[in-house]
Order: structure tokens, then sequence, then C-alpha cells
């Protein structure tokens, strides 16, 4: 199984890189999204991957975070949700947004991903709701552990070290709102609120306040706990 690649980007096309490992290239496919954050012809890019293998066919799938990488996971395991599906709802929503849209039980927000309709986008959130609560939980530590391009050609002779910073800013930002959703969802938990209405509380929060730190996440989404009355 091919995880991760490091190598510079050779050229791009509308959804896929060709990315040069030490003279070997890999064709490596992304979302919209995704490809929206890469850097430019030759420079260095680090890709978490997925590869899909068919009788006749081998295709690698990058993601910039670990999180994007686990709901592709998920997403494949619905039913007529295949890799192109699951790009198109990553490339609309995120990772962080696909996450939301399945707790809060938002068919319509899935369902404007290209090439999915509403019958399967029914199914992504009735299949994946209960598992949501969890992907969630693991956001900040995927992102603590998610590493970034490294910065040189001689950091490509040691792929497997940690690089010193991230490849690009989106990626960044999209790991804090992860570890700070994370972590407000592992306060409310031992506060006692079960996992279903903690994550879907937490979705609306940031849903509500994009880029919201963990306090603030943690107070808004106990007012949404509140009793009404």
């Amino acid at each position: 199984m091919i995880g991760k690649i490091s190598g510079r980007i050779e050229y791009r096309s509308i959804d896929h890189v060709l990315i040069d490992v030490r003279g070997v290239g890999y064709i490596v496919y992304c979302s919209d999204r995704t490809m929206a954050t890469l850097p430019s012809n030759g420079e260095v890019v680090a890709l978490y991957t997925d590869l899909v293998v068919r009788e006749d066919l081998l295709q690698l799938f990058g993601f910039t975070t670990l999180l994007e990488k686990e709901w592709h996971r998920l997403l494949m395991s619905v039913q007529g949700i295949g890799a192109k599906a699951s790009l198109a709802i990553l490339g609309t929503l995120g990772a962080e947004g696909v996450g939301r849209a399945i707790t809060l039980g938002d068919v319509t927000a899935i369902k404007a991903a290209k090439g999915v309709g509403p019958k399967t986008a029914q199914r992504v959130v009735i299949e994946l709701k209960d598992k949501a609560p969890g992907v969630m939980a693991l956001g900040g530590t995927l992102a603590a552990a998610g590493g970034a391009a490294p910065a040189s050609e001689d950091a490509l002779l040691e792929p497997f070290d940690p690089p010193a910073k991230p490849t690009v800013a989106p990626v960044a930002s999209g790991a804090a709102a992860a570890s700070a959703q994370a972590e407000a969802l592992s306060a409310l938990s031992n506060l006692g609120y079960g996992p279903g209405d903690a994550a879907a509380a937490v979705a609306q929060a940031a849903s509500d306040a994009p880029g919201a730190e963990t306090p603030d996440l943690i107070r808004a989404a106990l007012k949404l706990l509140a009793p009404k009355g």
C-alpha cells in the first residue's frame, strides 16, 4: 500500500498531477479543492495517498490531510460512492464540511457534489452518521500526526522525516479547525453529552463560526445543547 508520496510536481491536469519521486513518476488524482492548494510545477509536494486496485486498473488518490483521507475511506464504503464521487464530495465540502453535513443530516449539502443524486446522498448520511463523531474526535490527532512537503531536494532523500513547515496555508488552517472541533467534542463528551448530540452541536457551532477556537466552540455548542423553554 502506498500511503504517502513526496516529490516534485512534473505536470498537472484538470484532476491529477504527475509527481516525480527519484525519477519515478506517479499519477495522483485529487479533488478540485486539493488541486487548488498544490504548488506550481517543479515545486515539492507531499500527499497522503490511497491506492485503488481493480482487475484492469491501479489508481492513486491524493489528499493534503489525513482527515481528508479518512473521510475518503469512509465515503468509499457507502454503496454507490466510488472514488470519483468521493472526491467530488470532498472537493465541494472539504473534510470538515463533510463531517458537519453528515452529523447534521444535511442531505442537500452532500448532493451538491457533482454526480451525487439525492438517494445516494441520503445513503451517505444514514450509513455514516454514527461514524461521524468518531472521525471528528480523531480530527485533532490526525492533524497533529500530519506532515507536509519537504522543502528541498535533500529532504527528498529522507521522505519519512517530519518536515519543518506546512506546504500551504489552507492545509494548516484546515488542520487547526479539525483540531479545535476534536477538542470541543472531547470536552463535551467528558461533560456527559452523548457522542451524537455533542458532534451535532460542535458541527453546528463550527458552521456558524468558521475558524472559531476551542473555547468558543465549546461555549456555542453548550448553548445549542441547553434545554429549550
